[in-house]
């Protein structure tokens, strides 16, 4: 999950290094808004892509672990079936 902070927390900062230089540019007001609004859509799309990435791998981890937890279960019963069968 740190992965997962350490990229918003570099989008974040792109975003704020981006709204910074758009505001400091020699543009007229409204040029200046459009191109503000534009680049938090941009990043917000980003953002966005960046999360799903993350559920969906999130998703197959958690698959896994149930897969393998399924399976220690398994091992666990046919274990616990041979002991009742050897003491009866």
């Amino acid at each position: 999950m740190n992965s997962g902070k350490l990229v918003l927390g570099l989008l974040a900062g792109l975003a704020a290094g981006a709204v910074l230089g758009i505001l400091f540019a020699p543009d007229k007001g409204t040029e200046t808004r459009k191109k503000i609004v534009e680049k938090g859509e941009d990043y917000v799309d980003g953002i966005k892509e960046k999360l799903n990435g993350l559920v969906e791998e999130l998703g197959k981890k958690m698959d896994g672990v149930k897969a393998k937890a399924d399976e220690m279960m398994d091992d666990v019963k046919s274990k616990v079936d041979k002991a009742k069968a050897s003491t009866n």
